[in-house]
């Protein structure tokens, strides 16, 4: 039996392309060492294991399913992160949103949300980010829940 799959490959260029970003990237797993920042390039990536909620969301009889993502966001400034060990590489956090807002110079800060308070800041001078599956996906038994 083969299987069909459409890997995402999304551009962002503003705050609502990044809403977009957030929500395919919600209940995503992230492990602290697949987190970088290079600064000569200045540019951050970070590789997910994305839950597919577009496949979930065709049906009740079909499997849950992860695939890896990267994020990438270039023009980036600073990084700092908050409530997240960046020494302890095997941390392993939960994706919640990306929540934007503007400084007075006119850059953008980038917050990316993690489950129990963890956030990671970016200072970007423009919007320019990049979201896209690179592997096959696989099945999990576990798909993710949220109190109302």
């Amino acid at each position: 039996m083969s299987k069909i799959q459409s890997n995402l490959k999304l551009l962002a260029n503003d705050e609502k392309d990044l809403s977009v970003f957030s929500a395919y990237l919600q209940d995503a797993i992230i492990i602290a060492q697949d987190i970088k920042f290079l600064l000569k390039n200045k540019t951050f990536a970070c590789i997910f294991s994305r839950f597919m909620w577009e496949d979930a969301e065709q049906g009740v009889f079909r499997d849950n399913r992860r695939v890896r993502s990267a994020l990438v966001f270039k023009n980036v400034l600073n990084v700092q992160s908050q409530n997240i060990n960046v020494k302890k590489k095997s941390t392993i956090l939960e994706f919640l949103a990306i929540k934007i807002s503007q400084f007075k110079n006119d850059n953008y800060n980038l917050k990316l949300i993690f489950s129990g308070g963890g956030v990671i800041s970016l200072e970007v001078e423009f919007i320019e980010s990049t979201l896209e599956d690179f592997s096959e996906s696989w099945t999990t038994k576990h798909k993710p829940k949220h109190k109302i």
